[in-house]
């Protein structure tokens, strides 16, 4: 083992690795900008994907002698043409839509855990009530719906006073009436 090259190896790879990822990353941010904010949108599995293979692809143009610039470009224009593919496929036909993201899943209503659902999506209790409490809330009981979106994050409704009213609960808290100074 080579001591003296696992530290430095020339000041050419240390120019190479400053010119070339200057240039790779002002073409990823020009690319990224013509293609539009849907190309990074964080909306289901495909587009962290997508996102990965970005920052792979631009670490491979970096630190890689043998990937040319111009081949590295190439491979970034090929993905960005491919999440613009899919994309517009997926707005044109809902058959594509599903094969590619999966449906928001809903995993409590009412205050009630949907234990199907749950065990479908792979999601315990204790990780529901943590999403729950996540939210400022110190139960299942006041919230509508907890739902596991299709990029992985919870979306967490809460109960209207009237909705807990009519399942029993106290509407919250009150606060007694205090006289006005006249």
């Amino acid at each position: 083992m080579n001591w003296t090259e696992m530290f430095f190896q020339s000041w050419s790879g240390i120019a190479r690795t400053i010119i070339v990822g200057t240039l790779a990353y002002l073409f990823l941010v020009v690319s990224l900008r013509v293609s539009g904010k849907r190309t990074l949108a964080k909306l289901n599995a495909f587009d962290l994907v997508i996102t990965v293979a970005f920052g792979s692809t631009l670490a491979s143009i970096l630190l890689g002698e043998d990937v040319a610039l111009t081949e590295g470009m190439t491979a970034l224009v090929l993905l960005i043409a491919l999440q613009y593919a899919v994309t517009a496929l997926s707005v044109r036909s809902k058959g594509f839509a599903r094969a590619v993201r999966s449906e928001p899943t809903l995993l409590l209503r009412d205050g009630e855990p949907l234990p199907e659902a749950m065990r479908k999506a792979r999601v315990t209790r204790a990780e529901l009530e943590t999403v729950v409490r996540t939210e400022g809330q110190r139960g299942t009981k006041e919230i509508a719906a907890v739902i596991l979106e299709s990029d992985g994050s919870f979306s967490v409704i809460r109960a209207t006073e009237g909705e807990r009213r009519a399942q029993g609960e106290p509407a919250g808290p009150t606060e007694p009436a205090t006289p006005l100074d006249g």
